[in-house]
C-alpha cells in the first residue's frame, strides 16, 4: 500500500509519499519521494520559530510541496496539466470531485483560514485524476497549533476529493520508527533496501528540539514514557547556547562544527573539558530517576560567559574560547543522556535502543553512544534513523500510518476526517 504522509509540526514543510508491505510483523517500505521545505531563513532573524510565521509559510508552501513529491513519485496523471492550463473545478468535465457543488462548497469550508492554501489547492489538485494512494497520514501532534492545522487542513481536504483516508499521527512516534526507513542515501527517485528490525522489548530516546524522552516499547505502538525532561529540551538548550554564543540558528549544527574543531585539536572523544576552568554541569546525572533537566546547563553557559570581559570576546581570543565552551556544552549534553540511557538499559534489559529525534544527526552522539553500547552492551542493537531522517520529515509520518493502519486505531474515514484537531501537547501512548 501507498502512504502520503503530511508534517507541519514546526517549521518544516513536508510531504513523502512511501510503499509498505508485511504487515505489522515485517514491515518493508520503499520511500518514493520525500520532499521538505525549510523556514531556516524566515525564522533566522528570530533566533528561533514564530508560529505564526510558520504557519504562513506552510501555507504557501504545502501544494508546490505536493507538487513536487508526487512528481517524483511518478504518480502525477493530469487531466488537463499536461495542456499548461490553469483551470477552476467546475470547467473541467471530468474531475476527481463528484458533485461539484457540494465538494467545492466544502474544500472551501476547510481551508477557508488559509486563503492562499485554498487558492493553490483549487489551481493544482483539480487538474489531477486521484493518484493512487491508499491512505493520507498526518501530524496531529505534538507541536505548534497554528502549523498543525495547515496540515491537517490539506489532509482534510484531499481526503475529501480524493476519497482516501486519514491517519492521525503522533509526531514522536514519527521519529520513533523513521529507523524502519531502508537504509542508503535518498536519492530523489525513491529509495528502497532491507530495513532495520526491532526486537522487543525496546527502549527510545527520542531527543530533538521539543523533547527530551526515554520510552519503553512493549510491542509496536505500544509506549511506556519512563523519563524526560523537567524543563528545556535538549536540542531547545542547543539553540538557546548557541544564541548566547552568538552563532547562526538552528544552533544544533553551529556548535557541532564549533565542537569539532576542539576535537580535532586531538582531544579524546568524551573527555570534554572536565579538568579545564571552563567544565560545566552535568545537571541531573547522578538523580535517580530517568529525568532530565537542560535549563541549568544553558544558565552555566550564561553566567561563564558573564565572566568573561566582552572586549575578549570580541578580540582574537573569542573565538577559541567559544570554541572551548561550545565542545564542553555538547559534551555535557552527551554525558547526562548517555547516563539516563544506560541506567534505563541497566534496569530493563531492552533488546534494542532506538535513538532517535533531530540531536540524533550529531555525530559525536552517534560516535559515543555506538562506543558506549559496543563496549558495555554488546547484546543490545542500537538503531538510529539516516540523518535525513533524523530531522522533521514526511517519511517518518508515512511509516507511523502505515502502522497505524494495519493496528486499525485512529483511522478515520474521510467523511469523519472533521474530528481531526491540532494537539500542541499530545502525550506519546
Amino acid at each position: 500500500m501507498i502512504i502520503l504522509g503530511i508534517e507541519t509540526s514546526c517549521d518544516d514543510t513536508a510531504i513523502s509519499l512511501v510503499k509498505g508491505s508485511g504487515g505489522l510483523r515485517r514491515p518493508r517500505f520503499q520511500i518514493l519521494a520525500q520532499v521538505i521545505s525549510s523556514q531556516t531563513a524566515a525564522h533566522a532573524s528570530w533566533g528561533g520559530v514564530v508560529p505564526n510565521l510558520a504557519k504562513r509559510e506552510h501555507t504557501k508552501n504545502l501544494v508546490p510541496v505536493l507538487r513536487e513529491a508526487l512528481g517524483k513519485a511518478k504518480l502525477i496523471k493530469g487531466l488537463t496539466l499536461h495542456l499548461g492550463l490553469k483551470v477552476k473545478p467546475w470547467q473541467i468535465k471530468v474531475t476527481p470531485w463528484g458533485s461539484k457543488g457540494i465538494a467545492f462548497n466544502a474544500v472551501k469550508k476547510i481551508l477557508a483560514r488559509e486563503p492562499e492554501l485554498l487558492e493553490q489547492f483549487l489551481e493544482f489538485i483539480p487538474t489531477l485524476a486521484p493518484p493512487k494512494i491508499d491512505a493520507i497520514a498526518v501530524t496531529v501532534g505534538p507541536g505548534l497549533e497554528p502549523a498543525l492545522w495547515t496540515g491537517i487542513n490539506l489532509a482534510r481536504a484531499l481526503a475529501l476529493v480524493w476519497k482516501k483516508p486519514v491517519i492521525p499521527v503522533n509526531h514522536l512516534e514519527g521519529h520513533i520508527v523513521s529507523v524502519l526507513a531502508p537504509r542508503g542515501r535518498l536519492l530523489g527517485q525513491g529509495l528502497k533496501g532491507r530495513p532495520w528490525s526491532i526486537k522487543f522489548p525496546a527502549l527510545a530516546l527520542i531527543v530533538s528540539g521539543g523533547h527530551t524522552e526515554l520510552v519503553i516499547m512493549s510491542d509496536w505502538l505500544k509506549y511506556k514514557i519512563i523519563g524526560q525532561t523537567r524543563d528545556d529540551a535538549a536540542g531547545e538548550a542547543f539553540d538557546k547556547v548557541a544564541r548566547l554564543l552568538d552563532l547562526p540558528y538552528p544552533g544544533g549544527p553551529a556548535i557541532s562544527e564549533l565542537a569539532k574543531i576542539y576535537t580535532n585539536q586531538g582531544l579524546p572523544l568524551g573527555q570534554g573539558l572536565k579538568d579545564s576552568p571552563w567544565s560545566l554541569p552535568r545537571p541531573m546525572i547522578n538523580s535517580p530517576d530517568f529525568d532530565f533537566s537542560f535549563s541549568g546547563l544553558k544558565t552555566a553557559v550564561r553566567y561563564l560567559l558573564q565572566k568573561i570581559p566582552r572586549t575578549v570576546l570580541d578580540g582574537s581570543q573569542g573565538l577559541s574560547l567559544k570554541i572551548k565552551i561550545a565542545a564542553d556544552f555538547q559534551q555535557a549534553v552527551v554525558d547526562v543522556l548517555l547516563a539516563k540511557t544506560a541506567k534505563a538499559l541497566e534496569k530493563y534489559r531492552p533488546k534494542t535502543l532506538i535513538v532517535a529525534g533531530g540531536v540524533s544527526a550529531n555525530q559525536s552522539l552517534r560516535q559515543q553512544f555506538g562506543a558506549r553500547l559496543a563496549a558495555d552492551y554488546p547484546e543490545v542493537k542500537l538503531l538510529l534513523p539516516t540523518p535525513s531522517l533524523s530531522i522533521d520529515n514526511a517519511t517518518m509520518i508515512a511509516l507511523a500510518g502505515y502502522l497505524r493502519f494495519y493496528r486499525g486505531e485512529a483511522l478515520l474515514p474521510s467523511l469523519k476526517a472533521a474530528l481531526l484537531k491540532a494537539e500542541g501537547r499530545l502525550v506519546l501512548k
